[in-house]
């Protein structure tokens, strides 16, 4: 009789599985969100129910956010959670501002262009330079400190938002950030306090003309208040790599109308998606499920 692991890892790919076999070979790779398991390893997108693991004692994340997980039930239940705390610094980063380019410069308007006429026409396609505008950076952290460090590089105004004032920038309330910014980039982590920071009162602050970034989660912005910025053109666009209620985008209406405006940008939260990225993910979170194996938690972020 097949002896059953204790460890259960969920939502990898293939090449994830060999690698992550190669260094837990005990580990399995279930398809069901349940089991008699003590340690389990899931992604951002894994929705978990904690009754169906009765004997849970790990859960490693593979993500920096941990929104996912009822950390309330896990510290009830004294069920251990760590995450993977710095993976994206560069990624994420590098994303936002491919996000921006293309919509500073109109790239997939050019793209449809050459497209559908088989011709080099620029009618409508003039774009706008990235130096000497103000980026208000919204979270100062590692991802954060990276995109100011692009912003600069390219010749960019530094606002910054964050009740940590860790860096040598111009620091200002959200507001004022709002006002004042020409793109605006949200960097913080989705929790209780940031939970539609940008909403109806706020939202209607932001600078006429103004850019919209998001590559850290969609409930972050109240999205009912961003469409009504984007179709009154007090917003002139966004690119959003991440939108509340990402599992039935079709089925709400304000995510519907975001993906079909032409002024906006919709990727699939994929701004963490790259190879050195993902091995990054992997790597600590063998570490952490290491380290609670052998009764040294690293990485924890429940009580």
């Amino acid at each position: 009789m097949k002896k059953t692991s204790h460890l259960a890892i969920y939502s990898v790919s293939e090449w994830q599985k060999e690698y992550i076999k190669e260094r837990l070979p005990e580990a399995e790779f279930p398809e069901e969100l349940r089991g008699d398991y003590e340690i389990i390893s899931v992604f951002v997108s894994d929705k978990i129910d904690l009754t169906k693991f009765p004997n849970l004692k790990f859960i490693a994340a593979r993500s920096t956010g941990f929104d996912h997980i009822d950390l309330k039930e896990c510290d009830k239940r004294n069920i251990i959670v760590a995450n993977v705390p710095d993976y994206g610094r560069n990624t994420v980063a590098e994303f936002a501002f491919a996000l921006l380019l293309a919509l500073s410069r109109k790239v997939f308007e050019s793209y449809e262009v050459v497209q559908t006429t088989g011709k080099f026409i620029r009618d409508g396609l003039t774009g706008f330079d990235l130096k000497g505008k103000t980026l208000g950076v919204i979270g100062t952290g590692s991802i954060g400190s990276r995109v100011i460090e692009i912003g600069r590089g390219l010749g960019m105004e530094i606002l910054g938002c964050d009740p940590n004032k860790n860096l040598n920038i111009k620091y200002l309330e959200l507001e004022s950030l709002l006002a004042q910014s020409d793109v605006i980039t949200i960097h913080v982590p989705y929790n209780e306090k940031t939970h539609h920071l940008l909403n109806k009162k706020n939202i209607k602050r932001i600078k006429k003309g103004a850019y919209l970034i998001n590559t850290s989660r969609g409930g972050i912005i109240e999205q009912k208040y961003l469409v009504k910025a984007l179709e009154k053109e007090q917003l002139a666009g966004a690119g959003l790599d991440v939108l509340e209620d990402e599992e039935n985008l079709l089925k709400n209406k304000y995510s519907k109308k975001l993906i079909s405006l032409p002024q906006v940008i919709v990727t699939p939260h994929n701004a963490f998606n790259t190879k050195e990225a993902l091995i990054r993910i992997l790597d600590t979170t063998v570490e952490n499920i290491k380290g609670f194996k052998n009764g040294k938690i690293i990485n924890r972020v429940n009580s």
